[in-house]
């Protein structure tokens, strides 16, 4: 069993639903300390944060990932115990496997021998680990982000082990994400007999034609590197239950996925502006869980797909698509932020899973990168 796998398989076992870490961080500090590393614990709340840096100068080559993951589903669903894993026909099965473990044992046994190989490389490693991505991500990388800035440490480059890969190992890098702006709406009106509807105010009747204009917006065209902008409901309630009530309000969820084409400003006016237009009668809150953000191509961007094409045979292509991640938090802060990592067909599924010989070649990439940005060979 390789050493990556071997990792793997002791993180796997460890039943580190969000925002829980359950001594995930304590293995992996226990590699990195021989190696030089200074590991610092930063908790806030339930949640558990690392960050460990070898040297002291710059520039700054951090790998950040997360250690929690989302809940099984039923059980009885699996294959296999998901905290148990398992390998069939070359493949490896948990929770957590792909998304995102794995990445996180790839990093650690890379950087093993990466600094067994360069003890005296230039500038500094990095590790930023948290416990609380796939939760409401508000106590992980964005409170360690804080406290960097605030005592002014900067990461010069960011590698995100997010498994980003589509088809193949490698096939895709990250090298963006979209804005993610959420609204919670109510829309008010006056509960009544349906028989005696002009003594009632239906809420859905008022909202129907205002959501119909939002979901046939043309927001905007995107840009080079991000598609349009997306409106989408994930909730909407009404009624009592009863078949002979008007409901008195109507509540929905929505989200609109942004590029750098927009602002949350904007994109605020113009929702509020249909609304209006449409007189609705309405309260609504907004939630902004992340600004877009975009690693132009340049000396991150090239050194990874050089890394990628030399372990894996491909040039991967750099995209912008899919959900958010922590990526976002390390961006605003002027670091070239990229994500590579395994196949995500799988992530947040049950028998979530990972080809055994992907986590070995990514573990290769990543010490590739540490190379070509560190020793310059």
């Amino acid at each position: 069993m390789s050493p990556t796998l071997a990792l793997t398989e002791d993180l796997l076992r460890r039943p580190s639903v969000s925002p829980e870490d359950h001594g995930c961080m304590d293995v992996i500090c226990a590699r990195l300390e021989p190696l030089g590393f200074s590991n610092e614990r930063l908790r806030f709340g339930p949640v558990e944060n690392l960050w460990s840096r070898r040297g002291n100068g710059s520039p700054v080559l951090c790998f950040a990932g997360h250690t929690d993951v989302v809940p099984t589903g039923p059980r009885e669903d699996w294959r296999t115990d998901p905290f148990e894993p398992a390998i069939v026909d070359g493949v490896l099965y948990a929770r957590g496997a792909a998304d995102m473990k794995s990445s996180l044992a790839a990093m650690v046994t890379a950087t093993e021998r990466f600094t067994a190989r360069h003890p005296n490389h230039a500038g500094s490693l990095a590790f930023l680990f948290t416990s609380d991505e796939e939760g409401p991500s508000v106590d992980g990388t964005r409170k360690v982000m804080e406290v960097l800035e605030a005592r002014h440490e900067k990461i010069d480059w960011c590698v995100v082990g997010e498994p980003t890969s589509a088809d193949l190992l490698g096939d895709t890098v990250k090298v963006g994400r979209r804005g993610s702006l959420s609204g919670r709406l109510t829309v008010h009106g006056v509960q009544g007999h349906i028989a005696y509807p002009h003594l009632a105010d239906n809420p859905v009747h008022g909202f129907a034609p205002a959501l119909a204009e939002l979901v046939a917006t043309h927001w905007d065209e995107g840009n080079d590197f991000f598609q349009p902008t997306t409106f989408q409901v994930s909730n909407i309630a009404a009624g009592t239950g009863a078949p002979n009530v008007v409901p008195g309000e109507l509540k929905a969820r929505f989200n609109l996925r942004f590029s750098t084409a927009q602002t949350v400003e904007k994109l605020q006016q113009r929702v509020l502006a249909v609304l209006d237009r449409h007189r609705v009668k309405y309260s609504l809150e907004w939630f902004v869980s992340g600004l877009p953000f975009l690693t132009r191509p340049g000396t991150l961007t090239a050194v990874v797909q050089q890394a990628v094409r030399e372990t894996m045979g491909r040039r991967p292509e750099l995209s912008t698509t899919g959900g958010t991640s922590d990526g976002r938090f390390i961006a605003p802060t002027g670091a070239q932020v990229v994500e590579l990592g395994v196949i995500n067909a799988t992530i947040h599924k049950v028998n979530e899973c990972v080809r055994i010989e992907d986590i070995d070649t990514l573990s290769l990439a990543y010490e590739r990168i540490m190379e070509l940005l560190l020793t310059g060979k």
